[in-house]
């Protein structure tokens, strides 16, 4: 019990810069990028010009420098783990989906979203975006209830996306978050931790992907009680 306590405490320490308020302030900056970003986004558009797009908002937002990369995955790149490069060439269709993924950071404090859209009248699609924000709640209500370890949270949603009808990409499993770089405290996945995460100090990702067909769909927000979400 001593040696996970002394884990937690080593891997939630923040920098001298961390405030609550602000680390909330840019995680709304964020939230409100993403559906910028999204609204600017249309049929036709060739997935590599959207890149181009979202980080021109973002730089007019001062929130160009980025902890990660700016991630705007059409159709089939919607498959791809973070960090792999999206295919070449891709459109958005007039049936299609697409998610957002950034990392800004604004000042002294990291923000870090992901959200996904559709378009048109694909079903299956749909139900793909809303199951992976459904999902997301599901494994963050059981955070907020069970108080599990973020080892357990994800073999947990692994579990449940399965009931849904979807395959978890374990390879996107949430990290920590801070005052710029978080990386310096801890650099590894959520999905490895093996004590119960504290709220604002932790990014929950739900990426999903269907199980024959070439679309997945990602969300990605802090780890907050309910007062912080319209659920």
């Amino acid at each position: 019990m001593m040696n996970a306590v002394l884990k937690k405490y080593d891997l939630e320490k923040s920098g001298q810069h961390f405030v609550y308020d602000e680390m909330l302030k840019v995680r709304d900056m964020t939230r409100a990028a993403l559906h910028e970003i999204a609204a600017a986004c249309h049929p036709g558009m060739l997935e590599e010009d959207a890149v181009d797009m979202a980080k021109d908002i973002l730089a007019k937002k001062n929130m160009l420098r980025g902890w990660h990369d700016v991630y705007v995955r059409f159709g089939s790149n919607t498959t791809k783990t973070f960090g792999a490069d999206s295919d070449p060439g891709v459109r958005l269709g007039d049936d299609d989906i697409m998610f957002i993924d950034i990392g800004p950071v604004f000042e002294k404090w990291e923000g870090d979203g992901g959200e996904t859209f559709v378009f048109g009248n694909d079903e299956d699609m749909k139900r793909c975006a809303e199951d992976v924000r459904k999902l997301f709640h599901i494994v963050r209500k059981e955070w907020q209830i069970e108080h599990v370890s973020g080892r357990d949270l994800y073999d947990f949603a692994e579990i449940e996306a399965k009931k849904l009808g979807w395959e978890l990409n374990l390879d996107l499993s949430g990290h920590r978050i801070s005052d710029f770089p978080h990386s310096v405290i801890y650099d590894g996945p959520l999905a490895e931790v093996d004590f119960t995460p504290s709220a604002l100090l932790w990014v929950l990702e739900i990426h999903i992907r269907h199980p024959h067909k070439p679309y997945g769909a990602f969300f990605e927000d802090m780890l907050l009680g309910d007062d912080h979400f319209l659920v």
